[in-house]
């Protein structure tokens, strides 16, 4: 399996903070633009960054992200052009590990083995698909794993102690904490329940547990980071991008540096608190 998700857990645990992991929608609003913000999250200070993956239903998503998702789709976006964004990011970054967020349908339409030998050529680290639970295991996350990518799973505030061992029993380079019930962007959490739910999925795996949806301030991240050993922030980065739109929806001149401006808010936020881990 690829190693870069653990080595920046790794430099997060030595530096005694949690990760800021964030996500952008591939092919938003334009190839170029997309790939631009992509380079440009590290060094505003991503640790992990999420690509997502544009997809016609996309049932978990608030409004931002489905609006996202189809101003990429309507820009031509598809499953290979961004597997071509994430190899010429991959061209200037071999380091920030870099995971691709989506549904199933557009991976089973390409062809999971295809896919799986492309993703992993390209330099995806690992994927996040929200529609396959565990009882789907053998569609893609064990030829995931066997192919050496990480398959990330989602656990919710339902996700009870029956149900947590299925969800943790395949899952690799993290586990990924939803904070509220609901779509992306709906609400914000709460953060003593979001500490509570953390501390009990720690009880039951080494990974690290990185906690999303509804994130939007650097303060809300420096409450996540306080327990959780990661922070994800996408509603309000795609938020901001949108913002940055002309009226026609297309990139400005001011489009990357709205979206970068957030993510060091964000990150001087997670650097600010003290991760539960390390403390």
């Amino acid at each position: 399996m690829t190693t870069r998700l653990a080595d920046a857990f790794a430099r997060c645990r030595t530096e005694g903070r949690a990760a800021l992991v964030t996500y952008v929608m591939a092919g938003d609003p334009d190839p170029e633009t997309s790939l631009a913000l992509l380079r440009a999250l590290p060094a505003a200070g991503a640790d992990i960054v999420e690509f997502g993956l544009p997809f016609t239903d996309p049932m978990a998503d608030g409004p931002a992200i489905q609006a996202a998702g189809l101003r990429a789709l309507k820009a031509g976006q598809t499953v290979a052009r961004t597997l071509d964004l994430v190899r010429r990011f991959r061209e200037e970054n071999r380091d920030t590990p870099l995971i691709l967020m989506g549904y199933y349908n557009p991976l089973y339409t390409y062809g999971v083995d295809r896919f799986l030998a492309d993703a992993l050529a390209a330099g995806i680290d690992g994927l996040i698909v929200v529609d396959l639970p565990p009882e789907e295991d053998d569609e893609l996350c064990l030829p995931t794993r066997a192919a050496g990518l990480a398959f990330i799973r989602l656990a919710t505030p339902t996700t009870d102690a029956r149900r947590l061992p299925a969800v943790l029993a395949n899952t690799a380079g993290f586990v990924y904490y939803v904070s509220i019930t609901g779509i992306t962007g709906s609400a914000t959490p709460d953060f003593s329940e979001v500490a509570e739910a953390v501390a009990r999925i720690r009880a039951q795996t080494d990974l690290p547990v990185v906690v999303g949806f509804g994130v939007k301030t650097g303060a809300h991240a420096a409450a996540i980071a306080r327990s959780a050993d990661g922070v994800v922030v996408g509603s309000a980065l795609v938020d901001a991008l949108a913002r940055s739109l002309d009226l026609d929806g297309r990139a400005t001149s001011g489009s990357v540096s709205a979206v970068t401006a957030l993510v060091r808010d964000l990150a001087l936020g997670v650097r600010q608190a003290t991760s539960g881990q390390a403390a």
